[in-house]
């Protein structure tokens, strides 16, 4: 079928020549500079920060020279979750995690800057003088050399100023990103395209009087260009409601709900206009003058008047710079039917800025087609208003979805919006900028709130990433983890310890793989004897001390010489006979060390004693080597013999994982036994244990899900608390009316609560 529309190519109508020195050249000679936006992620902004945005851009925009257009343009585009199912060693439940997302849909965000030198002819062009409209484009020559020499100089100083921030950051875009290369498409395709998709073929552009069609996508374009329809106040930030609540708020940026939470393809573009400001209000005092004269003739005109003096007064009160502003939503499908959808959606986004939605029809194809990155040049100036930079700033988006920790350690958590996995390193990269200065965690979540899902999510990660993780629990939250590495690792990793009647919790503190009793060892072997042998009120004396560090010593040697299986029978066996007789060679007196009294309270764990199963393990388990080790505890917690035997080989564990182990990530999580243990006089291991493991690669951490017990106990106050970098907290709407408590003892900002 012949095609009988006017048509023509994209070359004859192309606005632009060229792109030199990584910037664009359009044919009227305008001059565009092109940046990469970085802005800071979803949530995590608060109202002073946003304030502290708001004037990096104006400050950075104060520094352009006249007739500049600053063009920001934010692209929202639908695109799946692709897993990564190509790594090897990706255990069962990574695998069943990535394919449980696969194809999730989400919204990406892609921000870009251009700063575009243009004339003062060219910034009074209306659409009928768009380069759409003309017959062929005649190459201009840029003539002042040293108005661009000064334009560049100015864009450098813009970049500056909005990097040194520390909130945003701009990072200048190169020709090959621009217009691409024969594997990629440039940023110009894909504005061309509507796609960012790899390989995306050129399509035709119909540029109708009803509809603007490129390909089959076909656009549907909201304006906000005229002071009608703006809202009576703006601001930098505005309150999420979904997420606030009476006693706390979500900022979120004044112009999100055209971000990020409307939820299909579209683009929302951002224009400032400077022109010179003293030409803008000599015009805007003619107004005034005229309004004035007329003022008899028709009440319409005495009040324009008064608004026109209002803005000169503002303009000569405080300094103010008069620009014009331009905001635009360009959303867009290939489905006619869900392009109502889209307008509706547009509209109530706009609405929620309490802006009135005004469905642009006439000027799509100008608007359209100055939205080319190096064209806004080419915008109409009748579909801009008047205003001054600070508020016109209030409409630029500020935040952007979350990204992918840089680190290659992370675990995997969701997007808040759309659920998206994220990877996320909270232990490395927090470190390595110094926002943190150890790797130390502490959770709280009241009962029901997820606790034991997320802290199996995490160190089910951590043991994959090669950490050594050592959990100390009550109430079986990690048997199934255990069981299922222990089946993968086909019993090579995932030790259980729990205690049952029938099968009690048995050790051997005296065996290791290696035959190797470093200090640390010896020293762990001498404390679980002494706490055997003195009650907590009962200190040793120097003499004792001596006698025993000599019979653990003493027995370490004859295991080593004669190749004896070790034991605690075996040790009881050794001071019973041989060290009995070295003790009376030396000749020590009973007062210094009662060989007599030590046996008899010993007894218990020596066989036929009532815990003879306790020391005397027959399993060869150097825990040493064990990747991933679980203590239940829940049954002996308020044993008073069992309990501190216990926690000393669990400590001993650790602390020979923590000194031997250089370089390998280690973890120990406590749960809620951490109140059992520091009950128990081991208030000052977990003193040494918060304030030591950051040296040693490692981590320690709490949980713990009651407020009271956090406030309670100055254990955690002074250790735990003051030695967590890393708070991670659960839901807490239980907790709402107490959380000024949990904010003053966490030392959390207004921020962070």
């Amino acid at each position: 079928m012949r095609n009988v529309a006017k048509t023509t190519t994209l070359e004859n109508k192309f606005p632009l020549l060229a792109v030199e020195n990584n910037c664009i050249l359009s044919k009227d000679a305008d001059i565009t500079a092109c940046f990469e936006v970085r802005l800071p992620e979803l949530f995590t902004v608060a109202s002073v920060e946003y304030e502290a945005i708001h004037s990096a851009w104006h400050k950075a925009i104060k520094t352009l020279p006249d007739f500049t257009v600053i063009h920001k343009q934010d692209w929202y585009i639908k695109e799946n979750y692709a897993p990564d199912l190509a790594q090897e060693d990706q255990s069962f439940l990574s695998k069943s995690y990535q394919r449980h997302f696969n194809e999730r849909p989400f919204l990406n965000h892609y921000c870009y800057l251009f700063l575009t030198k243009t004339s003062k002819e060219r910034m009074r062009m209306q659409s009928n003088f768009s380069s759409l409209c003309k017959g062929s484009l005649i190459p201009k020559e840029i003539r002042n050399k040293e108005t661009i020499h000064r334009f560049m100089e100015a864009v450098a100083q813009f970049e500056r100023i909005v990097n040194d921030s520390g909130f945003v950051s701009l990072k200048r875009l190169t020709e090959d990103e621009i217009i691409g290369t024969e594997d990629t498409q440039g940023l110009l395709e894909q504005y061309l395209t509507l796609s960012r998709e790899a390989g995306a073929p050129m399509q035709d552009i119909a540029l109708g009087t009803e509809e603007v069609r490129i390909g089959n996508k076909r656009l549907s374009l909201h304006t906000l260009s005229d002071t009608d329809d703006l809202p009576g106040t703006v601001s930098a930030d505005t309150r999420f409601e979904k997420l606030s609540t009476d006693r706390s708020d979500c900022r979120l940026s004044f112009a999100a709900p055209v971000g990020l939470l409307l939820s299909c393809n579209h683009i929302y573009n951002q224009y400032v206009f400077i022109d010179n400001s003293e030409d803008n209000l000599q015009k805007f005092e003619k107004s005034a003058r005229n309004m004035h004269s007329l003022a008899r003739y028709s009440r319409a005109n005495q009040i324009n008047k008064e608004w026109i003096e209002k803005y000169l007064n503002e303009a000569h009160s405080f300094g103010l710079s008069s620009v014009r502003a331009h905001f635009n939503i360009m959303a867009w499908s290939d489905d006619p039917a869900e392009l109502k959808q889209l307008k509706n959606d547009c509209g109530s986004a706009l609405a929620l800025m309490e802006c009135k939605p005004r469905h642009n029809t006439t000027d799509v194809a100008t608007l359209y087609w100055a939205g080319m990155p190096g064209n806004a040049g080419d915008f109409p100036s009748e579909e801009s208003f008047y205003t001054f930079i600070e508020p016109a700033l209030c409409f630029f988006t500020e935040e952007t979805n979350y990204h992918n920790s840089p680190s290659p350690f992370g675990i995997k958590m969701a997007d808040r919006l759309t659920g998206k996995p994220i990877h996320l390193d909270i232990s490395d990269l927090p470190m390595k900028r110094g926002i943190i200065t150890n790797r130390n965690k502490f959770i709280l979540g009241p009962s029901g709130s997820g606790k034991s899902f997320f802290t199996n999510h995490m160190v089910r990660q951590y043991y994959e990433q090669g950490a050594h993780v050592l959990l100390v629990d009550t109430g079986n939250s990690y048997q199934g983890l255990c069981e299922l590495i222990k089946g993968k690792t086909k019993g090579e990793d995932g030790v259980y310890f729990t205690y049952t009647e029938d099968n009690p919790i048995a050790f051997n503190p005296f065996y290791t793989d290696d035959g190797v009793f470093d200090i640390e060892k010896r020293e762990s072997i001498k404390t679980l004897i002494l706490t055997l042998w003195k009650r907590d009120d009962e200190p040793p004396t120097r003499s004792e001390e001596v006698a025993l560090s000599n019979a653990v010593s003493g027995y370490i040697e004859r295991i080593k010489t004669d190749d004896v299986y070790p034991s605690f029978n075996g040790f009881y066996e050794y001071v019973k006979g041989d060290y009995r007789k070295v003790l009376e060679e030396k000749q020590v007196r009973e007062k210094d060390f009662d060989i007599a009294n030590f046996l008899n309270v010993l007894e218990p764990y020596y066989k036929g004693g009532e815990y003879d199963y306790l020391l005397n393990s027959d399993k060869q388990l150097d825990l040493l080597s064990k990747r991933f080790i679980v203590f239940e505890i829940d049954a002996i917690k308020d044993h008073k013999i069992l309990f501190p035997i216990v926690t000393i080989i669990i400590m001993e564990v650790f602390i020979n994982k923590m000194r031997r182990l250089k370089g390998i990530r280690k973890l120990i999580l406590i749960e809620e036994a951490w109140k059992a243990i520091a009950k128990e006089g081991m208030a000052e291991y977990i003193k040494y244990l918060f304030k030591t493991v950051r040296k040693f690669f490692g981590e320690a951490i709490v949980v713990t899900q009651e407020v009271d017990d956090i406030i309670q106990s100055p254990i955690v106050k002074e250790s735990i608390i003051n030695n967590s970098d890393c708070k991670i907290l659960l839901d807490q709407r239980k907790y709402m009316n107490k959380f000024d408590d949990i904010q003053a003892m966490l030392g959390l900002t207004d921020k962070e609560k």
